[in-house]
Order: C-alpha cells, then structure tokens, then sequence
C-alpha cells in the first residue's frame, strides 16, 4: 500500500492507499522537531490497531509546506518502511500541469496537488476552496493549469487571533448560530455570527468576483476538514470532497510508478 503524507502547517495526516482508495487515516499536530522515531511508534501502533503490519507500506509520497518537517519525515520512510520517499513536486513526481503565475515555486505543495486532484475528477473551469489553517481560494482553467488564486486567514487562525486580542472575548467552538439572525443578543451570539456568517459573506463574495473575472462558467469545489461545517448554509459549493488532497499523491504515485 502507498503511504501517503500531507505536512500541513497545522496537522500532519497520514493516509493508508490501495489502488487509489483511501483504506484508512490518522491525524497528528505538526511539530517540525518530531523525530522519525516518534513518528514510528505513533503509526506503529495505531497501524496495528487497524489491523495493518508495518510492512503492508510498500511506498510513500510526501507533500510538504513545512519544511523543517521534511527530513524526519524521509529518515522515516527510509529507516522504518525501507523504502525512498517519494517529494509531490521533485523528480520524478513533478507536477504535469502548468503553474501559470508569477512566482510557480512559491506555490505550496498542498494547493498544487489539490489542483491536480480537483481537475481529474470535475471538467472544466474550477475554483477549488481549500479550508485549513489559511483559507485558499484557487482557479484551475479547463485545461489544467493553475491560474492563481487567493489567500486569507483561516477560520481558526481568525478566532485565535480575535481571542488572543481581546482580553475579555471567551474562546468559543467554531459552529453555525443556532439562529439564521445577524443580529446577535449577547457576546458568545454575536462571536458565532461574526466568525461563522463572515466567513460564508468571504467565500461567496470572493468566490462571485472570481467568476466575475474568469468570464467562463466555473464549478465550486470545497476540500479540507472544515468544508462540511460550511456546506449546509451556503449554495455556493458544486461539490464538497475533503479528501483531494490525499487524492492527488494517490494521482502523482500511480505516475511515478510508486507502489501501493
């Protein structure tokens, strides 16, 4: 099976692939001194807990935007799996697709490969929202390219950054009001409407501008952890599909000839 890892800023999630298919998966805070032997008992365990030996892994790709999280990731796959970790992005999993920007090399891994996913599974002109610790908004035309796109704190980086401000706001879960009203009767109401109403009034403003902009018809595509808590209060969305990410290693190992 592939073994494939997506380093985010926040969380790293590990996830077991078999033939394209996403057996299983486990999440971890990203901390970039953690060490490959830390990582190994961790995924020993819970890959016996799943009923998987260690040896099942008979490849790993790695897609990154932490840097410093990389080379304990490799020395992982390298001292505990025995084989040669596979970089989304490096030879010979480079991207094949067009990175029409000005800066391609800053891109993050993460949105190229979801980029890659998102055009594989839906025709035509996308806009891909991406729900993690920022808020990313992407065109992929038609054809495949990657065009640009947007980028903006992320809803619990937003609440942090709100609590952390103002000394006397208390920390709340971030959810949809009980009530559709915007006018908000006490603190804790008026901070779930802030947080979760503006970030919908975000998605579907800079979403409709991006249209704008492209002149062609465009399908939504929502990915990330939090895309579902959105989904049932905007129309915005053509599709919500969290996996896209994991989707797309799964699209750059079957190039590269990585076993799964």
């Amino acid at each position: 099976m592939l073994l494939a890892v997506d380093a985010g800023n926040t969380n790293i999630v590990f996830a077991l692939i078999d033939a394209g298919a996403i057996k299983t998966r486990w999440r971890i805070a990203t901390e970039a001194r953690r060490t490959a032997d830390e990582y190994a008992v961790w995924l020993s365990q819970l890959l016996q807990l799943e009923g998987y030996a260690r040896d099942v892994v008979t490849g790993v790709i790695i897609a990154t935007v932490v840097p410093r999280a990389l080379h304990n990731l490799q020395t992982l796959a390298r001292k505990y799996f025995g084989v040669e970790p596979m970089i989304a992005g490096q030879p010979p999993v480079q991207w094949g697709m067009a990175l029409d920007v000005d800066e391609p090399a800053s891109l993050g891994a993460d949105r190229a490969v979801t980029a890659i996913a998102a055009h594989q599974r839906h025709p035509g002109d996308l806009i891909v929202i991406d729900f993690g610790t920022a808020t990313t908004i992407d065109w992929v035309d038609y054809r495949g390219a990657y065009k640009g796109g947007i980028i903006a704190p992320g809803i619990n980086l937003s609440l942090d950054a709100l609590v952390t401000a103002a000394a006397k706001l208390p920390r709340i879960a971030i959810e949809a009001p009980a009530s559709a009203s915007v006018i908000g009767r006490n603190t804790v109401d008026q901070m779930h409407i802030g947080i979760y109403w503006g970030y919908v009034s975000l998605i579907e403003g800079l979403t409709a501008r991006m249209k704008a902009e492209i002149a062609r018809p465009a399908k939504v595509i929502a990915t990330g952890g939090l895309a579902v808590l959105f989904e049932r209060h905007t129309n915005v969305f053509d599709a919500v599909e969290p996996d896209l990410t994991l989707q797309g290693l799964a699209i750059l190992a079957g190039r590269a000839h990585i076993p799964d």
